[in-house]
């Protein structure tokens, strides 16, 4: 009885429909870890959904540590973006679960794009990367700080709505 009853609770957990982004109306959540050259540090990032493809969004990251972090001011350690993506999963029709979505960030240090993926493991959680790269930096003084270049970023997504 016990190993029917695994069974069947593995294969609900394998056919529940997650779906990595639905259009109009659809709300994500992100948390993470980011990365760029000499920190680490915590994002958050959230997506909503304007039509079929295209959603915007607003991110934001801490660092916590990194190459004599000690001598940078919280100015630098912190960063909010406003974004907006093009969501392409439903475009490349590759899975209802999987999402792949460029997009443009203007944020207190520079104006750039990126380029993230999401894959939905149930209707609530998956996980999600992005690459980020700056085009245009406000700030001469802060070419050589945090915040102002190349990131990376991987966490956990979940579902709002």
């Amino acid at each position: 009885m016990k190993k029917i009853f695994t069974i069947v609770l593995l294969g609900a957990l394998f056919m529940v429909n997650a779906q990595a982004f639905k259009g109009k109306g659809d709300a994500k959540l992100g948390i993470g870890a980011t990365v760029q050259n000499g920190g680490t540090g915590i994002m958050a990032s959230t997506d909503f959904g304007l039509g079929e493809n295209i959603s915007i969004g607003v991110l934001a990251s801490y660092l916590l540590g990194g190459s004599q972090i000690q001598d940078v001011s919280s100015d630098y350690r912190f960063d909010v973006k406003a974004r907006i993506n093009a969501n392409l999963g439903s475009v490349l029709n590759v899975s209802p679960k999987f999402d792949l979505y460029p997009g443009l960030n203007l944020g207190l240090k520079n104006f750039g794009g990126h380029l993230g993926a999401r894959y939905f493991f149930t209707t609530g959680f998956g996980v999600f990367t992005e690459f980020s790269v700056p085009f245009a930096k406000y700030d001469s003084e802060a070419i050589s700080k945090y915040n102002n270049g190349s990131s990376f970023n991987i966490g956990a997504s979940f579902n709002l709505d």
